[in-house]
């Protein structure tokens, strides 16, 4: 639309909306704030930790193991331990998860509070929450735009709007109607958007869309409507809790029924297969594995990654697809002189320069940009950038205005393309300062200073200037044309036609947000662990081609490999997920395109990281598997939305973070492997005396190894080392889990070791020794614990040999098993203890037979791991 349409449309005027008029339009329409997402209260987050499939079974194992006793009364000791297990996980849980909320109370936050509004003919100061459709609002340098608007009347117009599209160059404003209507975000010159910056210039606009209409309201809309989806760790929990429901019930029913068929009491029989389904249960794992992740948060915090909600840490170590958002991210987010032109040559800006070279003098002169006292620098990037180099280059540009004052200018115009400054020299002549586009520069110089030397300028001259100035836009530099006069009097009118005429050329400056040094290399580092880095961008296509090259993203000679937001429009979901894999980078996009390609990536069974410090990368940030957000630059909505924030904003710590969560996903591993193999052993250890009608352990027993062997190794696990080629190897994916990798088959034959090794020295002690059945039970019950504590160092690795995985080497693993053991042995030698735990003295013989026992799962597995060495096992 024309600017007189846009105002029939939204049935206003220049002159604005009269306050009663507006009151209505309040009244009718609602407020300009963004809706909350449904708030929901302490109590439903804690009892939303219970939903956790792991956890129903633990209450369910709670309530039947108060039944657990030989004389059938209640008993509530395995209940209470685990409840409290239940419980601490839960607070745990609701203490590390992020509230929801945040995101949106920070797109509110982002509203500006006061809008200046053209009611009844006056200009007033109101609340930008009051403001409606139709309101004509002024705007200047410095102002938050308080909603989406076109605009009507525009002076200079330069508006920020990195957080909303990820360009990094604030966007030149205008009038005038579009010829397309399909047209992104990025390219609305003619509107400005809620909670953007207006960096320079000033305007006039008619609001056309408030609150929840807005473009940041969409994505808030999009935040509140985003489904999360849960973490490979969530779905392993979930997946391990129903395997080992399905095989605990099958063994407890089997087990009551071969007893029954055997002649048994069905109460003994019940009472047996309870207890078994206990002993089945490891209900210390949810526990552990929150500790374990929490030891995780905390290394990662000390490395630059602060994870706000646990499954976080494990989830990194799984992903496969980091998409990344271009601006701050992988890049500095700052523009940087990379290129200079002078004497017709190119120089980079690395080279050592003249102080006396009219390109530098002219960059710095035609310039608005303000040196605060702590030497930071306010205005828009390209100027500020221009001034940094001066500044690196020790070009006193404050000196050189002392000297020479600036007296007149003309702004920028988006028409002519260029900016003039007039100085008063020390002569009393006077020096005109211009820079522009280099195209439209050229039809105004008449003279080129080469070596020095003024001369006549020539057709050669600006054909060579023209094809210097393509070679840089190749490589994506912003290219500003540098010229200059000298004048003996003050201009009679400070405008273009005046000013501009008759100039040197002095030469070309060339800029760019430049990729970051380490982003590159954690590119590379990520690339040899088998991730694929995809770079998401609203920059312009060339730019963000020219950046994913320097970067490594694309090869330097490929010609494909980047989609647009304009082509991705036309392309349907399931075209999308077809092609996925050719796009590695994505520029002109929409925050809807953000969550389009992320979701396309998950389709093809990816685990995504969506990486982003904008608003605009806020939704993808919710609907990938993990959203990792920038703590220095991130706006607080991006925070907000996301599961973990690198406080040095370093793409790198990414990688830091990749290798932390294998490690963490490893070291659950370790922690599933050591518990589910030793209360394997536990089940057909019971399920196996049963049948043969042995009276081996008490329920207590059960209890005490439970206990004691279980929780101190198993937490202490969590704080290996990583091995050595854990980068090595190519992301787990979706499809693995916990018993993947050779952990399923370990628990098994483990398991089945430790319950053999049991049964054995009971079997020993009863019918070869013919010692009395309480010895026999006492030696069971100490061979058990014993051999779970031996074998606690055989799970450090699932292939490699104890003897190449430095077995002393954590410190807390061996006061662990120091103080297992101890706990352990209290209850098999104080007298009073041993009565309460139905056990008795053994002489040294029978130690011996336990503690030989016992340490025999070391050499036998080790055995069993070399054999499945050579046979390729560790390579599949």
């Amino acid at each position: 639309m024309t600017e007189d349409e846009a105002l029939q449309a939204v049935h206003s005027s220049k002159e604005g909306l009269t306050s009663e008029e507006a009151k209505k339009r309040l009244a009718e329409n609602g407020a300009n704030e963004l809706e909350e997402g449904k708030q929901r209260s302490l109590f439903e987050k804690f009892m939303d930790q219970f939903k956790d499939f792991m956890i129903i079974v633990l209450l369910v194992a709670a309530v039947v193991s108060l039944f657990v006793n030989e004389s059938g009364t209640p008993d509530p000791s395995d209940a209470i331990i685990i409840l409290a297990v239940v419980i601490l996980n839960a607070i745990l849980g609701v203490f590390q998860e992020s509230k929801a909320e945040e995101a949106i109370n920070a797109l509110k936050k982002m509203a500006s509070p006061v809008a200046k509004v053209l009611r009844d003919g006056h200009i007033v100061h109101i609340n930008s929450e009051n403001l409606v459709v139709g309101d004509i609002i002024v705007l200047e340098a410095g102002d938050v735009v308080p909603a989406d608007m076109r605009l009507i009347d525009v002076n200079t117009l330069k508006v920020e709007e990195a957080a909303l599209t990820g360009e990094s160059v604030p966007v030149e404003k205008h009038i005038g109607k579009k010829d397309t209507v399909d047209i992104t975000i990025g390219d609305r010159n003619n509107m400005v958007f809620s909670s953007t910056n207006v960096t320079y210039g000033r305007a006039t606009g008619v609001v056309v869309n408030t609150g929840m209409n807005t473009e940041v309201g969409k994505i808030a809309h999009m935040l509140v409507n985003t489904k999360e989806s849960k973490t490979p760790l969530q779905e392993n929990q979930d997946s391990l809790g129903k395997t080992l429901t399905i095989m605990i019930l099958v063994i407890a029913v089997l087990i009551f029924v071969v007893g029954m068929l055997k002649g048994n009491e069905w109460t003994h029989m019940l009472l047996t297969a309870i207890a078994i389904a206990v002993a089945a249960i490891p209900e210390g794992l949810p526990a552990i594995t929150t500790i374990i992740l929490a030891l995780g948060t905390q290394k990662m915090a000390k490395r630059h990654a602060i994870v706000r909600k646990l499954p976080a840490v494990e989830t990194l170590g799984g992903v496969e697809i980091i998409c990344s958002d271009k601006t701050g991210t992988l890049t500095l987010n700052q523009m940087t002189v990379e290129k200079m032109v002078y004497n017709n040559q190119i120089h980079e800006a690395s080279e050592e320069i003249m102080l006396s070279n009219s390109a530098l003098r002219v960059m710095n002169l035609a310039n608005d940009t303000k040196i605060a006292p702590d030497n930071s620098l306010i205005g828009d990037p390209t100027e500020t950038a221009m001034i940094q180099f001066g500044l690196d280059k020790n070009y006193d540009v404050r000196q050189e205005l002392e000297n020479m004052p600036r007296i007149g200018e003309v702004p920028f115009d988006s028409a002519r393309k260029s900016m003039s400054t007039v100085h008063k020299l020390e002569d009393g002549r006077f020096f005109v300062a211009t820079k522009g586009a280099p195209d439209m520069l050229l039809d105004l110089v008449t003279k080129i200073e080469l070596n020095g030397e003024v001369i006549d300028i020539t057709d050669t001259h600006k054909e060579e200037i023209l094809a210097l100035n393509k070679e840089m836009a190749t490589h994506a530099l912003r290219v500003l044309a540098m010229a200059y006069k000298t004048i003996d009097e003050e201009p009679a009118n400070m405008d273009a036609d005046t000013v501009e005429n008759n100039l040197v050329f002095a030469g070309l400056v060339g800029m760019i947000d430049p990729e970051r040094q380490e982003a590159r290399d954690a590119i590379k580092v990520a690339h040899e662990a088998g991730i694929r880095t995809i770079m998401i961008t609203g920059d312009h296509k060339d730019t963000a081609q020219a950046i994913a090259k320097r970067l490594g993203i694309l090869e330097k000679d490929q010609v494909g490999g980047v989609l647009t937001g304009a082509q991705l429009n036309e392309l349907s979901d399931e075209e999308l997920a077809n092609s996925i894999e050719e796009y590695s980078v994505y520029a002109r996009v929409s925050p809807q395109h953000k969550v389009r390609i992320v979701k396309a990536w998950q389709a093809d069974n990816k685990v995504v990281s969506m990486t982003g410090d904008g608003v605009n990368d806020a939704p993808s940030l919710k609907q990938a598997d993990i959203g990792v957000g920038m703590g220095i630059t991130g706006t607080e909505v991006s925070k907000g939305a996301s599961d973990m924030v690198l406080s040095d904003d370093n793409f790198q710590t990414i990688v830091v973070a990749v290798e932390e969560g294998r490690k963490v996903f490893s070291n659950i591993q370790k922690a599933v492997q050591y518990l589910l193999s030793a209360n394997f052993g536990e089940v057909m250890t019971l399920f196996i005396a049963t049948m043969a009608g042995w009276s081996i352990l008490e329920p207590v027993h059960i209890l005490w190894i439970n206990l004691v062997t279980d929780v101190f190794p198993a937490i202490a696990l969590g704080l290996e080392e990583s091995e050595s080629d854990i980068m090595k190897h190519s992301p787990r994916g979706k499809d693995s889990n916990f018993l993947s990798n050779g952990v399923l088959p370990s628990i098994y034959y483990q398991g089945i070791l430790e319950g053999g090794i049991t049964l054995f020295v009971y079997w020993y002690a009863s019918h070869q020794a013919g010692w009395e059945n309480a010895v026999a039970e006492t030696m069971a019950f100490a061979t058990l614990g014993l051999i779970q504590l031996f074998h606690a160092f055989n799970v450090k690795s699932v292939y490699k040999s104890l003897f190449t995985v430095h077995a002393f080497k954590n410190k807390m693993f061996n006061y662990a098993i120091l103080v297992s053991a101890a706990m352990l042995l209290v209850v098999l030698l104080i007298p009073g203890l041993t009565t309460f735990f139905d056990s008795v003295s053994l002489s040294g013989t029978q130690w011996a037979i336990v503690l030989a026992s016992s340490f025999a799962i070391i050499p036998i597995v080790e055995l069993a791991k070399a054999f499945m060495r050579a046979i390729g096992m560790d390579k599949k």
